[in-house]
């Protein structure tokens, strides 16, 4: 079977890659047509195909906003395959009608935006009803979009995310910066774009209420203030337990914050699913989530994550006091997290469940 997989803005190379891998894998012929990725490394390809077919000018977001209906058109010129699968769409209210023929396929990354613009929620529910089929990652992004957006149901598949191993064996992997390997105290790690929807304030005032003495490490390109973030950090008296990484994180150096941590927290206050929780699960890491989206599947179906109430600071607190404080549950939720990287959430098994979509609509 041949295969086209589209990520025009490079938003997940992390998951296209391991997608397209698993695919060819499996017998497929691949192509992965996306763009550069300009902030960092990404990785090599296995067994498939990578085309930069995408923004070639480059330049600011206006720039590659004019450029992208033309390398829609274009992408209709390439060679004729029997699934395009999407992986992001970016400007729905045109990319509907700009859609290659044959059999399409679209995956539910962000479900619904979390700060929807006027008339983006009903030009999504119609991009997600022009293609044949859309994928999403939990039982809740399938509820959300028949029926938040109206979609059709029969078009609504649920396949996992797939833990992202291969950042487990990145070659040349970087070190930790002297002043974090020095660190001898448990260590409590969130990881990724700092934005609001992801609870950094939460997270500073339930780590300033936990009993353990321990460590919190906010790593990530910063895409809000985190002044105000490190003004609450002073006002709670937690400035010197606290260390801020604010920037891109390639794959060959997150590894060394990942094997580092003793509990990655994700009190996201929305999301359904996230590729930061299935870093962490690759590297056997215990998980405190808050219940939102496809999270409570991760603990209440499989048992791999600690999931307590959003916005709930005093449950945060209790969860991070209760995993820092028992070896015996951080080890357990290790195990269970090794379980689903060679189970259910191997891509291997991600793959045989994508193929057989896309049999179905071929």
């Amino acid at each position: 079977m041949r295969v086209r997989v589209v990520d025009p803005p490079a938003y997940t190379p992390p998951y296209d890659h391991a997608l397209c891998a698993a695919l060819a894998a499996a017998g497929a012929e691949v192509e992965l047509v996306t763009s550069e990725f300009r902030h960092g490394p990404r990785p090599e390809p296995i067994g498939y195909a990578l085309n930069d077919h995408f923004y070639r000018v480059g330049g600011p977001l206006p720039v590659k906003l004019a450029q992208h209906p033309l390398d829609m058109l274009r992408l209709r010129r390439l060679p004729k395959t029997d699934v395009t699968h999407f992986q992001w769409l970016p400007i729905q209210a045109i990319d509907r009608h700009l859609l290659p023929k044959g059999p399409t396929v679209l995956t539910a990354h962000d479900v619904i935006p979390r700060e929807p613009r006027p008339g983006q929620l009903g030009a999504l529910g119609k991009t997600y009803n022009s293609v044949d089929a859309v994928v999403v990652h939990s039982r809740h992004g399938r509820d959300v979009l028949i029926e938040a957006l109206d979609v059709e149901a029969s078009k609504v598949h649920v396949i996992p995310h797939g833990v992202f191993e291969h950042l487990t064996k990145v070659p040349n992997p970087k070190p930790l910066p002297p002043e974090f390997a020095a660190v001898e105290k448990p260590v409590v790690l969130q990881f990724g774009l700092m934005r609001p929807y992801k609870g950094i304030d939460l997270m500073l005032e339930g780590f300033a209420a936990a009993d353990p003495d321990a460590e919190l490490w906010l790593a990530g390109a910063a895409r809000m203030d985190t002044e105000v973030l490190k003004k609450l950090t002073r006002d709670l008296g937690i400035e010197d337990r606290v260390r801020w990484v604010e920037r891109f994180i390639g794959d060959d150096e997150l590894g060394a914050y990942f094997e580092r941590a003793d509990v990655v927290a994700l009190p996201y206050r929305q999301i359904d699913q996230s590729g930061v929780l299935f870093t962490a699960l690759a590297f056997g890491k215990p998980l405190l989530l808050t219940r939102v989206g496809g999270f409570s599947e991760i603990a209440d179906d499989h048992g791999a994550a600690l999931a307590v109430a959003p916005d709930d600071l005093t449950a945060i607190a209790r969860g991070l006091t209760e995993l820092l404080g028992n070896p015996d549950e951080r080890a357990k939720l290790a195990a269970a997290a090794g379980a689903l990287a060679q189970g259910e959430f191997a891509w291997s098994s991600i793959a045989r469940r994508t193929l057989g979509l896309y049999s179905s609509l071929a």
